[in-house]
């Protein structure tokens, strides 16, 4: 589990594809810290497993269906991602809860400065902006953001000059793509509604229940 709050940015240094899947080394710092191989690795908000290090990187696989889902095939060698290690059972919350497991991607319509704050717009399809409600949580490329606006094409986040400053965002453009993963809280309610629904069970009273026990 992550929280969304970016420790470091690293630099992906390659990127070898295959037909449908890819092996990714990103080069770093903080992030090595204590870090073994096996330990899960957020980039850009996808959650990968390190398979292998070396003094100054780490090497993850990709699978297909995180290809499919995410905008890591779509980033430039070099380029710059945004990097968080699992959370520590003895951590600080700082973010909000993030699985690692990308939902979709959205593409940047807008970017405006206001003051000190930088709004940007994201279009997203309807099966991800119906999770995302004003004031509730989003993660954009692993960063936990606050949700601002709503609209039926796509939503807004205000942000401050440190995340910008600390995370990849700065480097974004109109066009850009990012990683979307929706608060998984409506997730599992939605899961649960549906679940009772589609077990309704039958009603037992019947007419000719109701005939043989002699109400009609």
């Amino acid at each position: 589990m992550f929280t969304g709050i970016i420790e470091e940015t690293g630099t992906l240094c390659e990127m070898k594809k295959g037909r449908v899947s890819a092996q990714a080394t990103i080069r770093c710092h903080k992030i090595l810290e204590g870090t073994k191989v096996g330990d899960s690795i957020a980039v850009n908000g996808i959650c990968l497993t390190v398979t292998s290090l070396s003094k100054d990187s780490f090497t993850a696989d990709v699978m297909a269906e995180t290809m499919r889902r995410s905008s890591l095939s779509d980033l430039k060698v070099p380029g710059r991602v945004n990097l968080e290690r699992a959370m520590a059972a003895d951590g600080r919350f700082g973010g909000h809860i993030v699985s690692g497991h990308i939902d979709g991607t959205g593409k940047i319509t807008e970017i405006r400065q206001e003051e000190n704050a930088v709004w940007y717009t994201v279009a997203a399809q309807e099966h991800l902006l119906r999770y995302l409600v004003e004031k509730g949580s989003v993660a954009l490329d692993g960063i936990s953001l606050t949700v601002a606006g709503v609209t039926e094409q796509d939503f807004q986040v205000s942000v401050i000059p440190h995340t910008r400053q600390e995370t990849a965002l700065a480097e974004k453009k109109p066009g850009s793509i990012l990683n979307i993963e929706c608060d998984v809280v409506g997730k599992y309610i939605e899961k649960l509604l549906q679940g009772k629904n589609s077990r309704k069970p039958q009603s037992r009273i019947t007419e000719s229940f109701l005939m043989e026990h002699g109400f009609c």
